[in-house]
């Protein structure tokens, strides 16, 4: 089980090289953080800004 799952970490490493790795499991780790959030029903109050702020500019944008 474990010799397994090296050669695939290494065959991905191969494939898509470490930086981009890297990007792929921030994303994906950020993603799941957000899904736990959302399933505790808690939401930050910057988010709330930056909601209300797309909202104004949509909203903006649709009187023009």
């Amino acid at each position: 089980m474990f010799k397994e799952l090296i050669v695939i970490l290494v065959i991905a490493l191969v494939v898509f090289g470490t930086k981009r790795l890297r990007n792929m499991g921030g994303d994906l780790g950020g993603a799941i953080k957000n899904f736990k959030d959302a399933m505790k029903g808690e939401k930050k109050p910057e988010e709330d800004r930056k909601v209300e702020t797309i909202e104004a500019e949509v909203i903006d944008k649709t009187k023009h």
